[in-house]
Formats: structure tokens, sequence, C-alpha cells
């Protein structure tokens, strides 16, 4: 049945989009709260008294636990980092501070202050990139570290520079990509593997002179890939040497010193040899003529409208020296919109949901200026009469089809995710609560690749993204398949281990939800039946240990086709099911590839055996090629009357026509709601998910 390794190869944000309260005006600091960071091995809590925001963090206490906290900085420079933290016993927890990936304090010491109530600040400073950064406080005993409460930023700036995106630089045998961890600004160069590829920047020199033009770049490859470096075209350095920074998500700086005349130059790196150059971020000239200063910060937001699911603002227009070229609008640390003038509309929120916005200003040279102050709207009530999750509460398996609490047949409508590695970008507080009440959808599908740059690895950092779309599952009142996005090799029992430790934290972690289901194998291929049948009977049990009550998918031979692409029928299963309750068979279509062979299979199924079509597409097997929509409603129309659930492949912003989304918006962050981002089949299944549910309650 296919297919899809997309051809960028890894992708995604680091962590969660955190909360951001702006402190009294004294201060200069930006304060991220603890219970909206990354959490690994802990949970929210606020059984204790003096913390600030609605919580505070109180990590396992064992070694590693974590808590991640995904903060801005205006400029690079020297961050003063203070975490606020209570140990209400006798003995130090030791945690090392990490930023980008650097400790920058080992096993720095948290003492008792008393009680848990008690609440005091550890303060050390460090480096900071200018925009994302990472600060990680992780446990370094059995004892785990304290509760935390917050981390404080303030930035010094460094000297005066100027810095320059590769995305906005010309760009000669190369393309702007996203598709990795860490870069600034809105993505960077990959140039094509040959010789002469290049980027090339313009800079401005206030004066002519001496500058140091310093180049961010990753290589995750093994070998050198040496550029030359020419300014105003004229070679400065010859074979510049941009060495292995061990992967593609790691990042260096090389440092080239040359002079500048005053006004216009050209700074060009070009690869030598046939490998290419790396992968390049920025460049950031420092003296000779850097522009250095950032925008005025924007005045006066404020709010200007809001109905039940968007909120308007506006502000005063910010100047600088070199010209503003537009504004961006953050909800903590997420861009919500990007406009060019002083007026934003925020749409796709939650009815009577709250949202605090700060602005900033950019300028024609790159530069961008502090926050403004910040301004707070609350979209007005909706009319909505619950949400899927809370008029059906713990689904389960009843006779052949998915009940809810009332022990009536439901159909649940809905979308999956693309893969977390490569698309974890498209699913954000806006592309969420479009799904949720844009689209009205019930479900969402979160695809975890196992292999293809997948779960395996990393596993830590993709079991925690799968920890927060739950969350965000959970608050929209949507239901959430866990997906094992197991594809190649197509034998589930390879990554049995895997799955085993995975679904273990899982269930531990979410037993207590309604609202989930576990798909166990995505799509074997190339095994027998009873090959599926002993992975499933060696990992159920593992997940019942855990979690009694969620209901489990179990993925079909050859692709989750019922064994109809390798020449077999859904006979099969029926006559050897596996033998635990509260289970349901996966069955996977492409409309353009598969037709009534496979339709009326999935259609004979259904009346013997309990389905969930967790993933099709309205095109071939491949995710592309041209749509088959009289095809594909004739599988919807099936699905209807059998009240089979089912989700869409696939939620992204993928080149293919399966992904709903046009080329580019999820790094442009939107528009996520009404159709001008949709492509053709994004427009047609959010027309399907949109129709009224039928959620019998009696």
């Amino acid at each position: 049945m296919r297919r899809r390794s997309p051809a960028l190869v890894l992708a995604g944000l680091v962590s969660v989009v955190l909360a951001l309260v702006v402190p009294d005006s004294a201060s200069a600091a930006t304060r991220y709260e603890a219970e909206s960071a990354t959490i690994s091995q802990g949970v929210v809590e606020s059984n204790h008294l003096g913390f600030s925001g609605t919580g505070f963090v109180n990590g396992d206490n064992v070694t590693g636990s974590y808590v991640e906290w995904t903060v801005t900085a205006p400029s690079a420079g020297t961050a003063t980092i203070s975490l606020g933290y209570a140990n209400g016993t006798t003995i130090n927890r030791p945690m090392d501070i990490s930023v980008n990936g650097t400790v920058v304090s080992a096993a720095r010491a948290f003492n008792g202050t008393g009680n848990w109530d008690t609440w005091a600040t550890s303060t050390l400073t460090a480096p900071v990139n200018a925009g994302t950064n990472t600060i990680r406080a992780t446990a370094t005993t059995v004892n785990g570290g304290p509760n935390l409460d917050y981390v404080d930023l303030d930035v010094t700036p460094t000297a005066p520079s100027s810095e320059y995106q590769a995305e906005n630089a010309t760009i000669s045998q190369g393309v702007v990509e996203s598709n990795h961890l860490g870069f600034t600004g809105t993505g960077f160069v990959n140039g094509d593997n040959v010789v002469g590829s290049y980027v090339e920047f313009t800079v401005n020199a206030a004066a002519a002179g001496p500058a140091s033009l310093v180049v961010r770049f990753s290589n995750g490859t093994t070998i050198d890939r040496p550029m030359d470096i020419s300014v105003n075209g004229a070679v400065v350095a010859a074979n510049k040497s941009f060495p292995s920074t061990t992967n593609w998500d790691t990042w260096q700086e090389a440092t080239v010193n040359a002079s500048l005349n005053a006004g216009a130059n050209t700074v060009r790196a070009t690869a030598t040899t046939a490998n290419g150059g790396p992968n390049l971020d920025r460049l950031v000239v420092s003296g000779g003529g850097g522009e250095g200063e950032p925008p005025t910060v924007p005045g006066n937001p404020r709010v200007t409208g809001t109905t039940s699911s968007s909120i308007s603002l506006a502000w005063d227009a910010a100047t600088d020296n070199v010209g503003v070229v537009g504004y961006r609008v953050y909800e903590g640390t997420t861009v919500v919109a990007s406009p060019t003038g002083t007026s934003a509309t925020i749409s796709g929120l939650a009815p009577s949901s709250t949202h605090t916005y700060t602005i900033t200003a950019l300028d024609a040279s790159g530069l961008e200026s502090a926050k403004s102050a910040p301004v707070t709207g609350t979209t007005t009530g909706g009319t909505t009469g619950g949400t899927p999750v809370a008029i059906n509460g713990q689904l389960h398996v009843c006779g052949v089809h998915l009940c809810n609490q009332y022990n009536q047949p439901i159909q649940l409508r809905g979308m999956s995710t693309h893969g977390l590695q490569w698309y974890y970008q498209c699913l954000n507080t806006g592309s969420l609560n479009a799904l949720a009440t844009d689209w009205n959808a019930d479900i969402i599908r979160i695809s975890m690749y196992i292999q293809e740059g997948g779960y395996e690895t990393n596993p830590r950092m993709f079991t925690d993204r799968v920890h927060n779309l739950i969350e965000q599952a959970t608050a929209r009142g949507m239901y959430a398949i866990v997906d094992w996005h197991m594809l190649s090799p197509g034998d589930p029992n390879y990554n049995l281990s895997r799955a085993k430790t995975f679904f273990t934290e899982i269930a531990q972690r979410h037993n207590n939800k309604v609202n989930l289901l576990y798909e166990i194998a995505n799509e074997p291929s190339g095994v027998s039946w009873s090959t599926i049948k002993n992975y499933a009977n060696s990992l159920i049990p593992v997940i019942r240990a855990n979690d009694p009550d969620t209901p489990i998918l179990i993925g079909t031979r050859a692709w989750s086709s019922l064994g109809v692409s390798d020449g077999s029928s859904e006979t099969e299963v029926i006559n050897s099911p596996i033998n635990f309750p509260n289970i349901m068979y996966t069955f996977h279509f492409y409309a353009a590839s598969h037709g009534t062979e496979y339709l009326n299979a999935l259609s004979r199924a259904a009346d013997r055996i309990p389905m969930f079509v967790t993933e099709f597409g309205t095109q071939t097997a491949s995710g592309d090629g041209t749509n088959n929509f009289t095809r594909s409603q004739q599988y919807i129309d099936l699905m209807a009357q059998k009240k089979i659930s089912w989700t869409n492949w696939n939620y992204s912003d993928d080149f293919r026509s399966g992904a709903v989304f046009k080329d580019g918006t999820c790094n442009a962050n939107g528009p996520w709601t009404g159709t001008s981002s949709l492509k053709p089949a994004g427009v047609w299944v959010r027309d399907r998910i949109r129709t009224p549910d039928n959620f019998p309650t009696g």
C-alpha cells in the first residue's frame, strides 16, 4: 500500500509553547511559568502556597526528571536566568542547568527552603542566541529536583551587530527549509551538494573598516564541508572549514575577519567541493558596519474587537533608522500573526477563552524590537452544545461498534497528523483550535513514526511530544489516537520492546483520561496475520496492566488492508480473531488506488468485527496524485451507514496532495481557519468533518 517519507528528513519544534507572563514594570525580565513548559517525569500541582501563575512542577524523585522551557531572547547576549523553586526537605536537590543543550551550571544546588510553601530564587548567567532558546533543569540525584515555579529571563545584549538571515539572502543552487531544530529566524538554507552552490548576503556598513563575520551553520555529516568566503567579490577566506556538528539539529559558528566598505557590501559563502556546503542559518556582522539598531517597541497595544473564535488587535507604529517592514504578534513564545501593518486578527480560538499577546517590530536588516506591553482579550461565549468527549465520555467496544458512555454506537471523524519528526510545527495552539472549533473534529490521530527519523532516534523527545499532544487534545474535548506508526520494517515484532516501553509510559500517565485510543501497529506488511496476532498478544497485556479501559486498535495484514493488498481477505481476521475484549481492527485505504474490492472487504468486515479506519486519503496510496472524490464519497457513505469511525491523512502542509494545507502554511503560522490555506483535498474533507455529529445519549 505505500509510501511516504518526505524529502525533508527531520523537522519540528523542540518544546511545547509556553505561557508568557510579563512581571511588573520595575523588572526587565520575562517570566515563563513551569506549568506551561515541557515536563519529563513530573506533574503540575497547586497544593502549596506562594507560587506564581497557575501552579508549579513537582518532578519525580528520580535522576533525569526535568523541566524544559522554550524562551525568546530579543537579541544575542548574556542572560540572567532566575529559577523560582521550593524545597521542603532538609537536603540539597541539585540540578544540571543547560541552555540550548549545553550544561552551563552542573549539579547546581537547590537547598532546603524550610517548607514547601516557601519559595526561593536561584540565579545564574549564560549566553543566549537571538530568538528561540531552551533552558532545561535536570535532576542529578535519585531524590529528584525541587518544586519549580518559573524561569525569569533578562538579556543584556552583546555589542551592536547586524543579523542577516540566510533565508532572506540570495541563494544559488539551494532551498530554504525548516525541517531541523535550533535555527533562528524562519528557516535555513540547504545548498545543493555541488561545487559552486552559494548564499550571498547584502550587508550595510555605517563606515568603512574591519568587521567580524560570524556564520552560523550545521553539518550533520562526518566530513568537512568547506566554503570560500568572499566580500565584494574578493575571497577573504579560501576553503574555510565548516566541520561536522554531529547532527543537523546542532549549530556552530565560524568567524572570518574582513574589511567592509561604507554602505552596501556583499558577503558570499560558496561550496568548494562536490559535497556542497553546510546548512547556513544566518550571518552576524559586528564592527565595520553592522546597522545594529532594532526598531522601537510598538506602542499602545489594544483589543479592537472579539468574536466567539477571534480577537482583533491594533497598536501604534514603531520607528527604525532603516525602516520597519513588519510586525510579529506573539502568544507566549509562539508567533500567531505576522502583519505588515499595525493591526491583526487572531482566529481559530475557543469560545470564552482568554489570550495574552505581545507585539514586536521588524526592520529591513532583520532586527527585531523588544516585545510590547502585554494586551489581553477574551473571546465571547460560543453556542456549541458540548465537546465530543463531554458528550460521549469513556469509549468501549460493544458488539462490532465503538460505543459511548451510554452504550450507544457512535462514529468519530477527524484528522491524522503527519510524522512528528517532520511536521510537529503544524500542531500548535492556532491549528489545534481550528481543528476543534472550525473543522469541528471529534478526534485527532497522533502519528509517531518509529523509524524514518522518528522514535528510535530520540525516544524521550518523541514520547514527550505525544504527551503534549494528548494534553492538547484533552483540553479541547477531542479524542486522540496514539498511533505507533511502524512502517518499515513491516514486522511489528521488530519494535516490540520499544512498543512495550512507550505504551507503558503512555498508559501509566494517562490512564485516568477517557479520550484515548491506542493504535499499536500502523501498517504491518510482509508478515502473516498470525505474526501480527503474536505481537498483539505480547503487547496488549502490558498496556492492560496499566490501563484496563482504553480501546486498543490493531493493524491488519498488508498495510492494514485486511490482507486484500496481498491477495487475501477479511476472513483471515474473522476466522482467527484476537482474544481480548475492547479491541478493534484497522483498515486503511486511498481512494484513487483502492476500488470496489477494498470497499466491499471493509463493508463485509464491519458486519463481523469492530473496524476503525485510522487512515485514508482521496489520492493514490503514495498520499499524492489526483483526487478521486467520487470513490472517496462511496467510502464516506459506507462508513456513515455502518458507524465506522475515521481519521483522514493528513493535517500538515507536506507538498503531496493528501496534506490538507498548502505548502508553507505551517511556517507562516496559518491562516488555520476557513479554506484559503487548504488544498482541494483539505476543503473536501473539512466539509465532511464539519457536518453535524450524531451522538445518541439514551
